[in-house]
């Protein structure tokens, strides 16, 4: 029994630092209040569902390097969702 609850705790506190590792998406008007760099611009296009595209949108910000992300744009199309963002550091 101890062992099933030692590997359940080492995969929540896994998961909640990985969290804490992925970019976050903030607004636009927090931008103007934060000192932050633009570093890029990214593209989801393999979503099919908003939180998918969120998702993505996260990872490639982080591939990226950066720490922050800003939707600039995102599209419907069929069942596929396109998304545009910003990304800061």
């Amino acid at each position: 029994m101890k062992i099933v609850t030692g590997l359940v705790t080492a995969l929540f506190v896994g998961s909640v630092s990985f969290g804490a590792l992925a970019a976050e998406e903030i607004q636009k008007d927090k931008i103007k209040e934060m000192n932050v760099t633009k570093i890029g611009t990214i593209v989801s296009d393999d979503a099919t569902a908003p939180m998918d595209a969120r998702e993505e949108l996260s990872k490639k910000a982080d591939e990226l390097g950066g720490k922050y992300y800003v939707v600039t744009s995102g599209e419907k199309t069929g069942k596929d969702i396109h998304a545009t963002a910003d990304v800061y550091k």
